[in-house]
């Protein structure tokens, strides 16, 4: 896995942006009202690198069979669904076992207990742990020779480490820029820091 050496790969020379997604929520209307009240507004804190997608000022506990964990932020604009995204190291912690996988794929997934200010909201599902995807816009897109839902390898090389991560997904759409997300433990694992760069290796 550290070897320079890639196999039956083709490799592109472009450079992909690199940015840690740490734990959050995406929330539905619904929920937020309960747990913040009917009153609350999902006020913008800061904005993401999505076009239209901010860090609220709201923080809530998600709490699991073993422990919890406060101050996870709340994303917006309102989502059709409640989801919450963690790390492996996060689900350790909070005694829960939920899978990898994609954004908006909730089905199957694990239950987590939602604390807010005002109320508190069990979730049957919605639990995951996001899968390394990499955002592009169609004209990047073109350029690396992929499409939406593609599978590639991506190499990060730092001064410290180097290594590949796999089963990455391309997420295509006209609204997106280019940037690869990755969760807390995989961003440890590289020690990748802010302006970390990775190059796409793309699967034949």
């Amino acid at each position: 896995m550290m070897s320079n050496q890639v196999h039956d790969l083709d490799v592109t020379n472009a450079n992909i942006p690199i940015a840690i997604s740490a734990r959050h929520c995406h929330i539905n209307e619904e929920d937020f009202y309960h747990l913040f009240g009917r009153k609350a507004v999902l006020q913008k804190w800061k904005a993401l690198s999505l076009p239209g997608q901010f860090a609220s000022q709201q923080v809530l506990t998600i709490k699991g069979p073993r422990g919890h964990i406060d101050n996870v932020r709340v994303l917006g604009p309102f989502r059709t669904e409640t989801q919450v995204e963690i790390s492996q190291t996060d689900a350790i912690k909070l005694g829960v076992a939920p899978p990898i996988r994609m954004s908006g794929d909730l089905a199957d997934s694990e239950s987590i207990t939602l604390i807010g200010t005002n109320g508190i909201r069990h979730k049957k599902q919605g639990l995951i742990i996001a899968q390394a995807h990499i955002h592009m816009a169609v004209s990047d897109a073109a350029a690396f020779h992929v499409k939406d839902k593609d599978i590639v390898t991506v190499e990060i090389s730092g001064k410290v480490r180097q290594l590949h991560l796999m089963n990455v997904v391309v997420r295509v759409s006209p609204d997106f820029i280019l940037e690869m997300h990755v969760d807390t433990d995989e961003a440890n694992a590289a020690a990748i820091h802010t302006h970390s760069i990775g190059k796409l290796i793309k699967m034949e």
